[in-house]
């Protein structure tokens, strides 16, 4: 896969998600995909901040767009190339203070098959 096309994957990640689209943004991974994040943490440890699977994706994007409509990312930086996308944004919500994010997408044949978010 080159670069170009996971960059690809990468916009169509950030219109899905800053359109609250969770179907579109689910169809961009793979069935068995692995999401971890810090807020995942905090909000359920009992997963450690680790989820896997489009169910589990579903369930913790759902939540998030239904407590959080304001959500949004803009995005500052993206660097790709044959199988990941490292991506830096902000993340602004209303009345909330705007957080930098880093994620890394890990992708292979034009799946996202790992997700892994840093807070800055």
């Amino acid at each position: 896969m080159t670069s170009q096309k996971n960059l690809s994957i990468a916009h169509a990640w950030f219109e899905a998600f800053n359109s609250h689209n969770l179907e579109k943004l689910l169809s961009l991974y793979d069935e068995e995909a692995e999401h971890f994040s810090p807020k995942l943490k905090i909000r359920h440890p009992e997963t450690k901040g680790l989820v896997v699977g489009k169910d589990a994706l579903r369930t913790w994007w759902k939540d998030a767009f239904d407590r959080l409509p304001s959500l949004h990312y803009k995005v500052t930086s993206l660097t790709a190339n044959s199988d990941r996308v490292f991506m830096e944004y902000i993340r602004t919500v209303a009345d909330e203070e705007d957080m930098l994010v880093a994620e890394v997408l890990e992708i292979k044949e034009n799946s996202i098959i790992a997700s892994r978010v840093y807070h800055g």
